[in-house]
């Protein structure tokens, strides 16, 4: 999904390890373990260095604000990670100029509107979530609705999902494979082929999904 980019290098992997991996944002919602800041100070926040236990790889991802997150896996190095993350430099200035472009383009809602969606999601996203949650036999710690302009969704290690509120102007179908995806983050918290994996015995329309909102998510 488009708001926030993440490349990803497996643990142990070669130098080369190609172009970098793009989706979904990164679960960053504040529930983390303690981070490392590193790097020269500039308009964007200095990266930010965490070592996750779940973590199977290293990965960059570039954050709304345009700041840089680098998970370690638990076996992880400090010199690996930094190695990657300074491999990455053109690829992450490409993503933050893409952020500047998307937040021109982004239209406006007028403020009444948005009340009046933002009092529907917080009625019927939190109840659809734990609806699909039960029955995936998924346990969900916390549910938020907040106005995210560049994810439409998030989950933290603790089971903590953000969802955000223009999931209510979405046909039904693209709403829950939003709310799927992150809840099967609760199973694995990455984008590998066994991510993406689960999703599709969940979502066999994902790819459609996936299409509509790169397609029409600036407009909502």
């Amino acid at each position: 999904m488009q708001p926030v980019k993440q490349a990803a290098l497996p643990f142990h992997a070669p130098k080369d390890h190609g172009p970098p991996v793009t989706d979904h944002g990164p679960r960053t919602t504040g529930d983390e373990p303690p981070a490392t800041h590193d790097g020269p100070r500039t308009k964007y926040p200095g990266p930010i260095f965490v070592r996750h236990a779940r973590a199977r790889r290293y990965v960059v991802s570039v954050r709304e604000d345009g700041g840089v997150r680098v998970t370690l896996p638990r076996w992880g190095s400090m010199r690996e990670a930094r190695e990657f993350f300074g491999r990455l430099d053109g690829w992450i200035e490409r993503q933050r100029r893409r952020l500047e472009a998307d937040r021109r383009k982004m239209p406006r809602v007028p403020d009444t509107d948005r009340r009046g969606a933002m009092e529907r999601a917080r009625r019927e996203l939190p109840v659809r979530l734990l609806e699909l949650a039960a029955g995936l036999g998924l346990t969900v710690a916390k549910v938020s609705i907040r106005n995210q302009r560049w994810r439409w969704g998030s989950c933290s290690p603790r089971g903590h999902i953000c969802l955000n509120w223009r999931l209510v102007n979405m046909p039904a179908w693209v709403r829950d494979y939003v709310l799927i995806h992150e809840l099967m983050h609760l199973r694995r918290l990455d984008h590998s082929k066994k991510f993406w994996k689960l999703v599709a015995e969940q979502c066999p329309e994902y790819h459609a999904a996936r299409r509509w909102l790169r397609e029409n998510g600036r407009s909502l």
